[in-house]
């Protein structure tokens, strides 16, 4: 063999050069980097679904009914968004007078929260339509007189001045009686005590609920009669004071858990919230007396 071709040839097990093999090694590790790099993304990954199923749940526990009077709406309107936060719980609610909300709930319509007057849930209680033992006493309010905000405040410190009041306003208004509205089934025996039932016709304007403040706001009535909550709330309107003496009425509401509700967990953490510290400021400063 000559000499120049035993120096060009090698054997075939000959090691490969250190570059080539270098070059190699580094592919491979780059491809565990890969490797470790995906498996902890995976793992991270994992991590995080399981971390959203476990969460899930919580972000929508339960759909709880509320029927509620119309009297709590502004209380209501502020609580709900800080209930729903912290419980992850949906509150599905239902506004309107008592004695609708109550013939309604005669009638076969179910709710987990009932947010009535005490005595209204009461007789509710003894038809067997709210669960026993679940009627807790939420807040007092006031029936009031209120005016247009910035406007004179009549005086109606004594019941004399309270009927002098009443016949030198130009228009009033007040929740219609026929509607079932407490504040105006009341108002409306009032009217009759004081013996000026055929005075004040002409001149009322009667409401389906609790619009008396918001038609005093607008500067449509001179006077409105409602629960002192439901003027306070309105803003354009003011509180003048509750009716004087004897007149003055006050409405203890209640709230109870429907007998057919599906989750009185629920029901009853809502109760809790409502009756604690932050359901007890939000009453208050809606012009309520917290029970």
């Amino acid at each position: 063999m000559p000499a120049w071709w035993a120096n060009r040839s090698r054997p075939l097990g000959r090691r490969r050069p250190a570059s080539v093999m270098l070059g190699i090694s580094q592919l491979g590790g780059k491809k565990a980097m890969m490797g470790r790099f995906f498996s902890r993304q995976a793992a991270l990954a994992a991590a995080f679904l399981l971390a959203l199923g476990a969460a899930a749940p919580a972000a929508h526990a339960a759909d709880v009914k509320v029927m509620s009077t119309v009297a709590l709406t502004p209380t209501l309107g502020e609580l709900i968004p800080k209930f729903e936060s912290g419980s992850g719980n949906k509150l599905i609610v239902v506004y309107s007078t008592i004695a609708d909300l109550k013939k309604r709930i005669e009638a076969g319509e179910t709710a987990d929260v009932m947010i009535l007057s005490r005595a209204a849930l009461e007789g509710l209680l003894t038809q067997g339509k709210v669960a026993e033992g679940s009627i807790v006493n939420v807040g007092r309010s006031y029936v009031a007189v209120g005016v247009h905000t910035g406007a004179p405040k009549p005086d109606i410190s004594t019941v004399e001045k309270l009927k002098a009041a009443l016949l030198a306003a130009k228009s009033i208004s007040y929740a219609d009686p026929a509607k079932g509205g407490a504040s105006g089934i009341y108002f409306a025996k009032v009217i009759e005590r004081l013996g000026i039932a055929d005075q004040m016709k002409s001149k009322t304007v009667l409401v389906p609920g609790a619009e008396a403040g918001e038609l005093v706001a607008k500067g449509e009535v001179e006077m409105g009669v409602a629960q002192a909550s439901e003027i306070a709330a309105v803003p354009g309107a003011q509180v003048v004071g509750p009716l004087p003496g004897d007149l003055n009425s006050a409405i203890v509401f209640a709230v109870g858990i429907g007998s057919t509700s599906k989750d009185p967990a629920a029901a009853r953490s809502l109760i809790e919230f409502l009756t604690g510290p932050a359901g007890s400021a939000v009453l208050k400063s809606k012009g309520m007396d917290p029970a």
